[in-house]
C-alpha cells in the first residue's frame, strides 16, 4: 500500500471534523501528488504533540522559519510507509526523544493551514514520551521546551491548544 492510499484509508476513518476531513479527502482526488511538499496546491503533512503524563506537559519546538511555539511535524517523506511513521519519525527527529509512542486510535486532530511554501493539511497525532525522556534540539528549531499544559495557551497559537486538548481528552 502506498502512502497516498494510507493516508485515504485514514481520512475515512477518522471521525470527526467532518468538513474538513471532506476537504483532505477532495485535495487527494485532485492531486496524485497532494502527499508531497512539491504539489504547491498544498499537501498532506503529519505532525504529533509530544506528551509526557506523568509530568502534566507537552513539548513544543519554536519553529526555525515559522517563529512559533508549535507541536513536532512536518512534510512526509518517500520513506514514510504510512501516516503514523511519519509524524513519529517526525517527532523523533525534533524532539530528540527515542521510544516515543503514538497514542492509538489514529489522529487526535486534523488542521489545516498556511506556511510559506504551501498550505498544510496536516493530520495530527500524539505521541506519549517515555519516562524520564531528555530531548534533544534539532536543526529545524531555534528552542525546544516543556510546557505545563495551563501554559500552553500562553505561548501558542489556537490550533496547538486544541490537539492539546483533544488529546488530554484521549488520555
Amino acid at each position: 500500500m502506498s502512502l497516498y492510499d494510507d493516508a485515504v484509508l485514514v481520512l475515512k476513518g477518522y471521525e470527526d471534523q467532518a468538513e474538513l476531513r471532506e476537504a483532505y479527502l477532495d485535495h487527494l482526488e485532485a492531486h496524485s501528488d497532494g502527499m508531497w511538499k512539491a504539489c504547491e496546491a498544498g499537501h498532506i503533512t503529519a505532525s504529533a504533540l509530544v506528551i509526557d503524563p506523568e509530568q502534566g506537559r507537552v513539548l513544543l519546538t519554536l519553529h526555525k522559519k515559522i517563529r512559533m511555539w508549535l507541536q513536532m511535524g512536518g512534510h512526509c517523506e518517500p520513506v514514510d510507509d504510512t501516516l503514523t511513521a511519519a509524524a513519529l519519525r517526525e517527532a523523533t527527529e525534533e524532539s530528540g526523544i527515542s521510544g516515543l509512542r503514538l497514542l492509538p486510535g489514529g489522529p487526535a486532530r486534523l488542521d489545516r493551514h498556511h506556511t510559506p511554501c504551501a498550505w498544510h493539511l496536516d493530520v495530527q497525532y500524539a505521541a506519549l514520551a517515555p519516562s524520564g525522556a531528555v530531548e534533544a534540539i534539532s536543526e529545524e528549531s531555534l528552542d525546544l521546551r516543556w510546557f505545563a499544559y495551563d501554559e500552553v495557551a500562553d505561548v501558542a497559537d489556537e490550533s496547538v491548544v486544541r490537539l492539546l486538548e483533544a488529546t488530554r481528552a484521549r488520555l
